[in-house]
């Protein structure tokens, strides 16, 4: 895993279908991906044998077929798709559809932050156990 940190920017505009965001940003634990499909364009039918995708719409709506059945997703929609189910993404809209596609296999491995209630603080706790900061006076927001 790459040390220190990276950004980058989601760029629908480029006239790509996909921008490889793992790559740009040097991921090593999970893969992500900006996908873009104008109006009628439409994905290859594909399954993974042991990534489990989620499929989160940026823009537009999603025509997601699961093994044949369709189910439409709008914006802010959300879906998970297992390991060995079969899934085509297609827009049959007449506006584009942007969404992000992110995928990984292997347990998750939860609860191991660290937090701190100052940039000085001298130890750390796990977050749960960590009280929220006061927030940003509305005049400074």
């Amino acid at each position: 895993m790459e040390e220190g940190i990276s950004y980058g920017r989601l760029n629908p505009d480029s006239g790509e279908r996909f921008q490889a965001l793992r790559r740009e940003l040097g991921i090593s634990a999970f893969g992500i991906n900006l996908i873009t499909l104008q109006p009628g364009q439409r994905g290859r039918i594909h399954s993974h044998r042991a990534q489990e995708e989620v499929f989160l719409v940026l823009e537009g709506e999603l025509a997601l077929a699961i093994e044949g059945e369709e189910r439409r997703l709008g914006e802010g929609e959300i879906v998970r798709v297992a390991p060995g189910v079969r899934r085509q993404l297609t827009n049959r809209r007449p506006q584009r559809l942007v969404l992000l596609a992110l995928g990984g296999s292997g347990e998750h491995v939860g609860r191991d932050g660290e937090a701190w209630t100052a940039w000085d603080a001298p130890t750390s706790a796990a977050p749960q156990e960590t009280p929220l900061p006061d927030d940003v006076p509305v005049e400074e927001a």
